[in-house]
């Protein structure tokens, strides 16, 4: 089982293996820089000396290992001087992931601003292909939104249709989010509806381009289109459905990461814990 959250790289970007094996993880995601701003500061020789080599002594496998992009960045968006800076901010951190040995590079798909869906998928998959032709190892994985005004990519469909325009292949994969598919209108809360939303995206999109599975309890209802995340199994989701996305993951050996609240009904910890006990 590879379980983990998306942990701080703050003090220097080798704490977040530290942070990652203190919460007994065995995946993890970081931002590679300050997900507010947007500049970002060079990583030197010993920030990726030093996360490589904590990253090896953790046996925390690489594979299970992701980064995201910064909130800034609009791929969407029909403005064209934020369009530009969008792209190179995604390119730019291509490249970080690269440095460090981060396979994975999760991006939220953006807002049309009003433009209309057709126009905002135009954008969007022109600057992922723009994307696509740097030469690394590194693959961006699209991850499903929840379906909040003007955002593109909720739905499974919408979804494949952005995927299926995308080239090269190998350079792009899928991350689903549990709490955005639940806003968005996909039950998640028994077994059977479970099976039957995951039965869906292997037939629309397809199992083996899933790489990363965001596990987080929803704060909003069903089709609420709410992007609030909560504590496991104390959501609208569920126990019940959460345990079968769980068994599910393990058993196609998918990456799971918790971006679940820090507060004080629960922190990383007890989170972590509680989705082992589902497993």
């Amino acid at each position: 089982m590879q379980i983990g959250c998306h942990v701080s790289i703050s003090g220097s970007i080798d704490k977040a293996v530290d942070n990652a094996v203190e919460r007994e993880c065995s995946a993890f995601q970081i931002f590679t820089r300050n997900p507010r701003g947007w500049n970002a500061k060079d990583l030197s020789e010993n920030d990726i000396t030093n996360f490589k080599t904590k990253l090896k002594a953790s046996k925390i496998d690489k594979f299970a290992t992701c980064a995201h992009m910064p909130y800034l960045p609009n791929l969407s968006t029909p403005k064209s001087d934020g369009f530009e800076k969008s792209v190179d901010t995604l390119i730019s951190e291509m490249s970080r992931c690269a440095q460090l040995g981060i396979p994975y590079l999760i991006t939220h798909l953006g807002s049309h601003l009003g433009s209309g869906e057709e126009a905002g998928i135009k954008q969007l998959v022109k600057g992922l292909n723009k994307a696509g032709q740097t030469k690394n190892d590194v693959m961006i994985l699209l991850e499903n939104t929840a379906g909040q005004k003007n955002s593109v990519g909720a739905g499974f469909e919408q979804l494949e249709e952005i995927f299926n325009q995308l080239k090269p292949t190998k350079k792009f994969g899928i991350c689903i989010d549990t709490c955005h598919a639940f806003v968005s209108g996909y039950d998640l809360r028994t077994e059977k509806s479970v099976k039957d939303t995951f039965a869906k995206f292997d037939d629309v999109i397809g199992f083996e381009n899933l790489k990363i599975l965001h596990l987080n309890d929803a704060k909003g209802e069903i089709g609420c289109n709410l992007d609030r995340h909560y504590h496991i199994g104390l959501g609208n989701i569920g126990e019940k459905g959460l345990s079968e996305v769980v068994k599910t993951a393990n058993k196609k050996k998918i990456p799971i990461i918790l971006e679940t609240p820090i507060d004080d009904v629960r922190d990383d910890f007890e989170n972590i814990r509680k989705v082992k006990e589902l497993a």
